[in-house]
């Protein structure tokens, strides 16, 4: 083999691997490109539904706060209805110590009446339906 053949075959080889080189740089790029869109892609689809979470969160944040002011006013109404069913039974009481013809019984049996309705369950509700009899 003369020089003249071995310089082309060095050179040949020196090209062959820069070609190599340069395809290869090429290959990788393109794949941290395809990468870097999937990476992208994935980052959008995550702010989306933060997005949605964060909604989500909100509206429950909301309907909790709303159950809290709906468990207020239940609590409230309530507590009224206590101090209007004293104010009854005061009066009810003062009519009976004034009345000349208020009978005893009718004072008990108003009593047993009260107490039973403030438990929040009537003789009339559960009666029918086989959980209890009628009381008297």
């Amino acid at each position: 083999m003369d020089t003249g053949m071995l310089i082309a075959l060095v050179v040949l080889a020196v090209v062959l691997v820069a070609a190599i080189v340069v395809v290869s740089r090429q290959r990788s790029a393109k794949r941290k490109d395809g990468l870097r869109i999937e990476a992208r892609e994935h980052r959008e689809e995550a702010e989306i539904q933060t997005s949605r979470a964060d909604a989500q969160e909100a509206e429950a944040q909301e309907r909790a706060a709303r159950a809290r002011r709906e468990q207020a006013q239940a609590e409230e109404q309530a507590t009224l209805a206590r101090q209007e069913r004293r104010g009854a039974q005061e009066r009810h009481e003062h009519a009976d110590r004034i009345d000349p013809d208020a009978d005893d019984d009718s004072a008990e049996h108003r009593n047993g009446d009260s107490e039973r309705s403030g438990s929040g369950v009537s003789d009339r509700s559960v009666a029918g339906r086989g959980e209890d009899r009628p009381r008297g």
